[in-house]
């Protein structure tokens, strides 16, 4: 029997993420439903009198023409089918179920004057593991996702596609299969479906959790192959980055000193250089790395403190009201503004990505130097222990490394200011939020591709280097769980197959 999940206030993004990767079932306190019906029953008196946007008035630059009281339910279902006009390819089910939730968490606060019995019908669809089927292109972000929720909106009629344990059925499939009904329309369910930033922040939410599974590797592999390499400890000693006052670069010294603590390989500097003579005139040992190695806190350091302000803002986004207009039953009124605008994480999508395709360089050209002798002079060409010249060692491994970093250079160019005016330039600026969103989730795929890579060139140089007894204690338990995925010397077998199953397994 699954878990149950009990929503009393607000969610920060680990337990969003929870409920929406563990299937775990949801129900809302009574306080929360006071809520609900108290914003319902005001909304239901208050439009009987005045002439209030999308309930009596046509919508964006139709908003001039007032909709008789025997045409609003009508008008509401126009709406979702005209614009349930998404293009492209399906979100997965991951994405669909995070911006299912995010859209219901907006309900529950009370705001949107919406009938119960639409939260009513979204929990019980979602206990029931089906959410409805988004497609990728079509929103600009400015009235928030009008095409990406239109699309839930029309599921939730009982029309289009579902996702049901990770399957995509036919809506009508799904209502009969959990003796469901459709959701009737009673005032502005459908308008308050379909305005706000649900999908946008559904899909920023979870690369905000993929983006810090990377970084916790980023910090890791930057010991590793400092341990690899025999280098001086130094570069990531509190005492040299704490003078530098970012906490991100102190953050990640700290981490990296506190792996590296029980390392065999890394040298002291005081003990090996300071407290001896050298007398030589060319000295062959290095005195410093390159920077790849050596200034990993200055690199990743402000990629934690870009991450950590994006979460922030990310979770604010999620348990704010971006509906419009915003029913506020205690001060018996009705507000009209521009809440759905997506530009808060339009921005913070473009910086995430901008900072994951740092991360994906910096891999890149640790893994270029693992792979080059001339640069480590250490391991043989492409740590290939075969037959040089008759076999490739990691040699093929590296173009699709590459690629993905060329593409997430490219993809990081900024969507927050490509703003296209439309819908009769009512919309006359938008943020893409979405687009955003959906580049900075390819950039993160990418990424994981490439520290997949990296990850195995990491290992294959472990064992060529030997005691793997005297790498600290993290880095061995990465060397035993990346080995299984190691490519065969001869190739008896592509090196995809694996490699594909360890980005599954990364993520």
């Amino acid at each position: 029997m699954k878990n149950t999940y009990a929503i009393s206030s607000a969610l920060n993004l680990e337990q969003f993420n929870t409920i929406v990767r563990n299937n775990k079932n949801i129900t809302f306190t009574d306080s929360v439903w006071e809520k609900v019906n108290k914003s319902y029953d005001f909304l239901k008196v208050f439009a009987n009198e005045k002439l209030i946007y999308g309930i009596n008035t046509g919508f964006g630059p139709m908003a001039q023409y007032k909709i008789e009281q025997e045409d609003q339910i009508t008008l509401q279902i126009n709406l979702i089918k005209s614009h349930a006009s998404g293009l492209g390819k399906a979100l997965n089910n991951l994405e669909c179920k995070a911006a299912f939730l995010a859209r219901l968490l907006i309900f529950m606060q009370g705001k949107s004057g919406v009938h119960p019995s639409l939260p009513e019908l979204m929990i019980q669809l979602w206990n029931a593991e089906a959410v409805p089927v988004i497609y990728e292109h079509g929103g600009v972000g400015a009235s928030g996702d009008l095409v990406q929720l239109a699309h839930i909106a029309l599921g939730l009629l009982g029309e289009g596609k579902f996702y049901v344990n990770g399957e995509i059925k036919e809506a009508k499939e799904v209502f009969k299969q959990h003796n469901l009904k459709p959701l009737q329309i009673y005032i502005r369910e459908g308008l308050a479906l379909m305005n706000g930033t649900s999908c946008m922040t559904g899909i920023a939410a979870l690369n905000v959790y993929n983006a810090k599974k990377l970084i916790d590797w980023a910090i890791t592999t930057g010991v590793w192959i400092n341990e690899l390499m025999d280098t001086y400890d130094d570069h990531f000693s509190l005492a040299l980055n704490q003078v530098k006052k970012h906490k991100g670069q102190m953050e990640v010294a700290k981490e990296m000193s506190e792996i590296a603590v029980s390392s065999k390989w890394l040298k002291s500097r005081k003990k090996e250089l300071y407290d001896r003579e050298v007398k030589e005139k060319v000295i062959t040992e290095k005195v410093q790395e390159y920077y790849s190695l050596r200034c990993i806190p200055q690199i990743i350091g402000p990629v934690i403190d870009t991450l950590s302000y994006t979460e922030k803002i990310v979770e604010q986004e999620l348990n704010s009201v971006s509906d419009n207009p915003i029913i506020d039953a205690d001060a018996a009124m009705i507000y009209h503004g521009g809440n759905f605008h997506g530009d808060y994480i339009s921005l913070e999508m473009d910086k995430l990505k901008i900072a994951i395709t740092k991360v994906s360089m910096l891999w890149d050209r640790q893994l270029n130097y693992l792979l080059n002798p001339n640069l480590n002079k250490k391991f043989p060409p492409f740590l290939n222990t075969g037959v040089l010249g008759l076999e490739f060692g990691l040699q093929g491994m590296q173009y699709p490394a590459v690629s993905n970093v060329a593409e997430n250079q490219m993809l990081s160019n900024p969507m927050y200011i490509h703003s296209i005016p439309n819908n009769n330039d009512n919309q006359d600026i938008v943020s893409m939020g979405s687009n955003a969103a959906l580049i900075t989730k390819r950039v993160i795929q990418n990424t994981f591709e490439s520290l997949s890579i990296y990850l195995l060139a990491l290992c294959k140089a472990s064992q060529i280097k030997g005691n793997t007894e005297k790498f600290s204690n993290k880095i061995q338990e990465a060397i035993t769980f990346i080995q299984a995925y190691l490519p065969d010397e001869k190739h008896e077998f592509a090196p995809f197959e694996k490699m594909q199953k360890l980005v599954g397994k990364l993520q």
